[in-house]
Formats: structure tokens, C-alpha cells, sequence
């Protein structure tokens, strides 16, 4: 006979019936087995908690599976339901501090002049910040990839509005630790680039880009790639600093030269402001008819 309390621990946290043990149980229990030749060898660990045995490369799938299931489990059970992607160079400063990634005079002239981009990118998240306020922060919600320069600015400017803020980081030899302005319960760590570009795109209403490196020029074709070719519905793409964009790339050489359609060139929206910007996402959603 069950006794009483049992109902509620059947229960998932969906409210969904299971009898069955729970994973996490046996992972307990599995450290109380007596140490022998036996229960120490690796054949011995549960599968799910075999850190040499996920790490395998047969298990490449699994891991793939898991990097896309954790963050979407997560930013589900925060209820998040949309989101601000915003893109940019990690080694961007903020104003009045050393670049640190310059590597001769020119790059450090450069970059302190680009400090510019920090502001704004700050100014802009606030204002996604203000407008996610009327979702209880459910929508419009800034994401960035969690590091230093401008997207450290993104997760700021956000974070001092008071809004949650998501960082999805990635391993790397440099750069990539944490910000201090990600809400700790939305920042989340990749080993693949495939997945945490996934996760980039599966929730935004808009995609903002800063100027960057390689990072960041390929976050950008990605999305454009997406939206151009229809995989993905149209969304805001929004390009900061106009000057620096069509210097690095000549957009209207791809569609004269026939690579690209001239209509292409309507994805992208150029930008020197955050008011700038959060006008063309204002507009294209009416959210000022509070159709939002």
C-alpha cells in the first residue's frame, strides 16, 4: 500500500505519473557499493555517469544530443520564449580601458577608438531590457556569447536594466570565460560550435552584429545564410557601424558580380545607434501598436 506522501514523489515535475526509480537514486546508490576489484573498474560505472565513456568518440552523437537538450531544457524551464542575439568582437573594450588583444600600435589606436561600439552595444541591450520588462522577461530577452568586449557590454547593459541575460559560452584556448553580467542560471558552456549556433538562432526576433573577427563574421553569414535561403523565417539583421562593415566586406560586389540577388541586399539593416536599432525592431514587430 502507498503511503502517504508517495503520490507527489511519483510524480516528475511535469506532474507526469513514473514509478520508476529515478537516475539520480541510483547514481547515489552506486557510491555506497563496497570498494572491490570488481566495483572499481570502469566496466562497473552506470553508463550515464561514465565521464571516460561519454567522452569517447563513438559517443560524438550522444554528447551533440546532450549540448542541444541541456540549454533548451533550461531556457524552457526559465521560461524564456524569445530572445536578442547579439554578436560582436570579444576584444572591443570598454571605453577608457587598455585593449588588451592589441598587438602593435595601429590595432591598440584602433580598438581604443572602437570602445565606442561597448557604449552602444550596452545602450542598446538596456533598451531590450525595458521592453522585456512587459513580458516579465520572457520575450526579447539579450543573448550573447557570453565573453569579454561587446558582449560583455550586451550582458551588461541588460543586466544593469534588471532583466535576465543569457550567455552561451564556448570552450576555447582564450577569452571565453564568463562575464560577470550573465545571469548564472542562463549561462551555459559548448564544445560544439554547430550546437551553441543553434541555440543562437532558435529563439531570436532579431540578430544584432558589432564589428568582430572570424567569430563574429561567421555568426553573421550563418544567420544571413538562414534567412536568405529561407530556412529560417525573416528576423531583423542588423548591422552597427556601416563604415566598417562595407570596408571589411563589399556587399554590393556580390550582387553586381551576380553571387547574390540584389534583393538580398534588403536583409540587412545598417546602423551607427541604439536607437537606431531598436527602431527597426520596434517597427518590423509594431511593438509600438502594442501588438506585442
Amino acid at each position: 500500500m502507498a503511503k502517504a506522501g508517495d503520490e507527489k514523489k511519483m510524480r516528475r515535475k511535469d506532474g507526469v505519473w513514473d514509478p520508476l526509480k529515478a537516475s539520480s537514486v541510483d547514481k547515489l546508490r552506486a557510491r555506497q557499493v563496497p570498494k572491490t576489484p570488481q566495483s572499481e573498474s570502469p566496466s562497473y560505472r552506470l553508463a550515464y555517469v561514465d565521464e571516460d565513456f561519454l567522452c569517447r568518440p563513438e559517443l560524438r552523437p550522444v554528447r551533440l544530443q546532450l549540448e542541444l537538450l541541456k540549454p533548451e531544457m533550461m531556457l524552457s524551464e526559465m521560461g524564456i520564449k524569445s530572445t536578442v542575439v547579439l554578436f560582436g568582437g570579444a576584444r572591443i573594450p570598454a571605453p577608457g580601458a587598455e585593449p588588451w588583444a592589441a598587438k602593435n600600435d595601429v590595432q591598440r589606436e584602433n580598438l581604443k577608438k572602437a570602445s565606442v561600439f561597448y557604449e552602444e552595444a550596452e545602450k542598446f541591450a538596456a533598451l531590450c531590457a525595458h521592453h522585456s520588462a512587459l513580458s516579465n522577461h520572457q520575450e526579447f530577452v539579450v543573448v550573447t556569447g557570453g565573453g569579454p568586449g561587446v558582449m560583455e557590454a550586451g550582458n551588461k547593459g541588460a543586466a544593469e536594466a534588471g532583466a535576465p541575460t543569457i550567455g552561451l559560452n564556448i570552450l576555447l584556448p582564450h577569452e571565453q570565460a564568463p562575464n560577470q553580467y550573465v545571469t548564472p542560471e542562463l549561462s551555459f558552456n559548448f564544445h560544439y560550435f554547430a550546437i551553441r549556433k543553434m541555440h543562437f538562432l532558435m529563439r531570436a526576433r532579431a540578430v544584432v552584429v558589432f564589428p568582430g573577427g572570424f567569430g563574429t563574421l561567421d555568426e553573421l553569414f550563418e544567420a544571413l545564410t538562414l534567412i536568405q535561403t529561407r530556412r529560417m523565417e525573416r528576423v531583423p539583421l542588423i548591422l552597427f557601424a556601416p563604415e566598417f562593415w562595407n570596408r571589411i566586406i563589399d556587399f554590393e560586389a556580390l550582387a553586381n558580380f551576380g553571387t547574390i540577388a540584389p534583393d538580398d541586399m534588403d536583409l540587412i539593416n545598417f546602423v551607427e545607434t541604439a536607437d537606431q536599432a531598436w527602431k527597426i525592431i520596434a517597427d518590423f514587430y509594431d511593438l509600438n501598436g502594442n501588438k506585442e
